[in-house]
């Protein structure tokens, strides 16, 4: 695999991750509460890509209809239908809850099917239909629903990092974050990943405020600090330059 490094192309955040981006070839857990702007930063990190440094995405969504992620990203401007028929984009729905739509062109997997195998075929074939450089799975929790053995999801997240790489994409797995304060229990695919965002919403005074951390980026020099960070009408926007506690 080439090295080099993947601008995410979200405001503030190349600058926490040393003027470079995510190294190339990494699998990263972007994790938040709800609310904190996580599909946002996701969609935000495809969307870019493809608009601004010609590298396709692909979108694999474990929960919400891609038709309301698109609606709810044309908010900010992102015309992903366009870039969806440009071959810019794709959208697969492998949510394994939810009846499948006849009317729908999309991957649809039910729940007997979803197993790491055909969840791992729907997106190498999704990806090699528009050379996909960028993936994002969101929300991975709900992969790790289906393996209520802690063992038993370990391995099957490690299998899923492993098909991952096999792609040679660079990746955002987006997770429910459990608990927001700075003194949180840590996740267990907080280890596996090759990096880890947290999007935070707390208390400051009688103020909440959203912070933004990376906690970890394997073989990059970071700013580990938290930063202040908004959901702008043009998407996220994080504030290198400021702290969150002074």
């Amino acid at each position: 695999m080439a090295g080099g490094y993947v601008p995410t192309g979200v405001a503030g955040v190349d600058r926490i991750l040393g003027e470079k981006g995510i190294p190339k070839g990494h699998t990263v857990l972007v994790s938040g509460g709800p609310g904190s702007g996580k599909t946002t930063f996701a969609m935000q990190f495809l969307y870019q890509g493809a608009t601004e440094y010609d590298e396709p995405g692909l979108y694999v969504s474990m929960d919400e209809d891609p038709a309301d992620v698109k609606r709810n990203m044309a908010n900010y401007g992102w015309d992903c239908d366009g870039l969806e028929a440009e071959g810019r984009l794709a959208f697969i729905n492998v949510s394994p809850v939810r009846a499948a739509s006849e009317s729908s062109g999309l991957v649809q997997l039910g729940m007997k099917e979803f197993k790491l195998i055909k969840l791992l075929e729907a997106i190498r074939e999704s990806a090699g239909e528009i050379g996909a450089a960028r993936i994002v799975i969101d929300p991975v929790t709900m992969f790790m629903l289906q393996y209520p053995d802690d063992t038993q999801r370990t391995y099957a997240l490690k299998d899923l990092l492993a098909g991952l790489r096999d792609l040679e994409s660079t990746d955002l797995l987006v997770s429910e974050l459990k608990g927001t304060g700075m003194e949180r229990e840590h996740q267990f695919e907080e280890y596996l990943a090759q990096g880890v965002i947290i999007l935070r919403t707390m208390p400051k005074g009688d103020k909440l405020t959203r912070a933004f951390q990376v906690e970890k980026m394997r073989g990059l020099k970071i700013d580990s600090q938290p930063h202040p960070y908004e959901i702008t009408d043009t998407g996220v926007e994080v504030y290198p330059t400021l702290t969150v506690f002074r």
